[in-house]
Protein backbone atom coordinates (compact mmCIF):
# COMPACT_ATOMS: atom_id res chain seq x y z
CA UNK A 1 0.00 0.00 0.00
CA UNK A 2 2.22 2.50 1.14
CA UNK A 3 6.39 2.28 -0.31
CA UNK A 4 7.91 1.11 2.47
CA UNK A 5 11.49 1.12 1.11
CA UNK A 6 12.04 4.80 0.33
CA UNK A 7 10.86 6.52 3.38
CA UNK A 8 13.28 8.64 5.08
CA UNK A 9 11.88 7.78 8.64
CA UNK A 10 11.85 4.06 8.17
CA UNK A 11 15.55 4.25 7.03
CA UNK A 12 16.27 6.41 10.27
CA UNK A 13 14.96 3.74 12.16
CA UNK A 14 16.09 0.39 10.02
CA UNK A 15 19.68 2.38 10.72
CA UNK A 16 19.27 2.53 14.82
CA UNK A 17 17.95 -0.80 14.60
CA UNK A 18 20.98 -2.48 12.60
CA UNK A 19 23.70 -0.63 14.99
CA UNK A 20 21.91 -1.76 18.22
CA UNK A 21 21.89 -5.48 16.42
CA UNK A 22 25.46 -4.84 15.57
CA UNK A 23 26.36 -3.44 18.91
CA UNK A 24 24.33 -6.38 20.51
CA UNK A 25 26.57 -9.19 18.72
CA UNK A 26 29.76 -6.98 19.53
CA UNK A 27 29.01 -7.00 23.06
CA UNK A 28 28.07 -11.04 23.05
CA UNK A 29 30.89 -12.52 21.04
CA UNK A 30 33.27 -10.12 23.28
CA UNK A 31 31.70 -11.38 26.40
CA UNK A 32 31.71 -14.96 25.11
CA UNK A 33 35.69 -14.52 24.05
CA UNK A 34 36.68 -13.10 27.68
CA UNK A 35 34.50 -15.91 29.19
CA UNK A 36 36.18 -18.42 27.24
CA UNK A 37 39.73 -17.08 28.21
CA UNK A 38 38.54 -16.76 31.83
CA UNK A 39 36.44 -20.11 32.42
CA UNK A 40 36.25 -22.40 29.45
CA UNK A 41 34.27 -23.20 26.61
CA UNK A 42 31.43 -24.27 29.01
CA UNK A 43 30.89 -20.89 30.20
CA UNK A 44 31.68 -19.35 26.76
CA UNK A 45 28.75 -21.47 25.32
CA UNK A 46 26.41 -20.05 27.60
CA UNK A 47 26.84 -16.96 27.18
CA UNK A 48 26.92 -17.38 23.21
CA UNK A 49 23.22 -19.15 23.84
CA UNK A 50 22.12 -16.45 25.81
CA UNK A 51 22.88 -13.76 23.62
CA UNK A 52 21.46 -15.78 20.68
CA UNK A 53 18.13 -15.99 22.32
CA UNK A 54 18.35 -12.36 22.99
CA UNK A 55 19.20 -11.13 19.25
CA UNK A 56 17.40 -13.06 17.39
CA UNK A 57 14.05 -12.13 18.66
CA UNK A 58 15.60 -8.60 18.52
CA UNK A 59 16.17 -9.21 14.72
CA UNK A 60 12.56 -9.95 14.48
CA UNK A 61 11.61 -7.43 15.95
CA UNK A 62 13.68 -4.51 13.95
CA UNK A 63 12.29 -6.16 11.02
CA UNK A 64 8.87 -6.09 11.31
CA UNK A 65 8.52 -2.27 13.60
CA UNK A 66 10.49 -0.48 10.88
CA UNK A 67 8.31 -1.33 7.57
CA UNK A 68 6.15 2.02 7.62
CA UNK A 69 6.20 5.38 8.66
CA UNK A 70 4.97 8.96 8.31
CA UNK A 71 1.41 10.30 9.17
CA UNK A 72 0.08 8.74 6.58
CA UNK A 73 0.49 5.05 7.73
CA UNK A 74 0.06 5.68 10.98
CA UNK A 75 -2.65 2.77 11.14
CA UNK A 76 0.07 0.10 9.48
CA UNK A 77 2.97 1.52 11.58
CA UNK A 78 1.19 0.98 15.31
CA UNK A 79 0.00 -2.48 13.74
CA UNK A 80 3.63 -3.58 12.79
CA UNK A 81 5.21 -2.77 16.27
CA UNK A 82 2.71 -4.15 18.27
CA UNK A 83 2.63 -6.91 15.85
CA UNK A 84 6.42 -6.89 16.39
CA UNK A 85 6.55 -6.88 20.07
CA UNK A 86 4.06 -10.03 20.35
CA UNK A 87 6.64 -11.84 17.96
CA UNK A 88 9.42 -10.66 19.97
CA UNK A 89 8.34 -11.84 23.16
CA UNK A 90 6.64 -15.54 21.50
CA UNK A 91 10.00 -15.81 20.18
CA UNK A 92 12.01 -14.97 23.31
CA UNK A 93 10.15 -17.29 25.78
CA UNK A 94 9.97 -20.40 22.84
CA UNK A 95 14.24 -19.66 22.51
CA UNK A 96 14.47 -19.32 25.62
CA UNK A 97 12.59 -23.05 26.47
CA UNK A 98 14.41 -24.76 23.88
CA UNK A 99 17.72 -23.57 25.24
CA UNK A 100 16.39 -24.49 28.43
CA UNK A 101 15.06 -27.99 27.64
CA UNK A 102 17.68 -29.42 25.11
CA UNK A 103 21.20 -27.61 25.63
CA UNK A 104 23.35 -28.05 28.64
CA UNK A 105 23.99 -24.40 30.03
CA UNK A 106 25.26 -22.68 32.73
CA UNK A 107 23.10 -20.48 34.45
CA UNK A 108 24.70 -17.45 34.91
CA UNK A 109 26.70 -16.47 32.04
CA UNK A 110 23.52 -17.75 30.03
CA UNK A 111 20.79 -15.57 31.88
CA UNK A 112 24.05 -12.98 32.09
CA UNK A 113 24.25 -12.50 28.44
CA UNK A 114 19.78 -12.33 28.00
CA UNK A 115 20.24 -9.16 30.22
CA UNK A 116 22.97 -7.74 28.56
CA UNK A 117 20.87 -8.11 25.16
CA UNK A 118 18.12 -6.64 26.54
CA UNK A 119 19.84 -3.59 28.06
CA UNK A 120 22.12 -2.43 24.96
CA UNK A 121 18.65 -1.15 22.99
CA UNK A 122 18.04 0.79 26.48
CA UNK A 123 21.55 2.22 26.68
CA UNK A 124 22.58 2.56 22.83
CA UNK A 125 20.84 5.88 22.04
CA UNK A 126 22.32 7.46 25.64
CA UNK A 127 26.17 6.63 23.99
CA UNK A 128 25.30 7.56 20.51
CA UNK A 129 24.44 10.77 21.52
CA UNK A 130 27.48 11.54 23.78
CA UNK A 131 29.07 10.37 20.18
CA UNK A 132 27.50 12.79 18.57
CA UNK A 133 26.13 9.89 15.91
CA UNK A 134 23.85 11.30 13.18
CA UNK A 135 21.14 9.49 11.89
CA UNK A 136 20.35 11.06 8.49
CA UNK A 137 23.65 10.20 6.99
Amino acid sequence: MFNRQKNVLTQVGRKLALIQLLIMTLAVLTCAAITYFVWGLAHAQSVLAGGVVGIIPNCVFAFKAFRYAGARASREVMQSFFSGVKLKLGLTALLLALALKFLVIIPLPFFGALCLVVAVPLLTPIFLKILNFNFNH
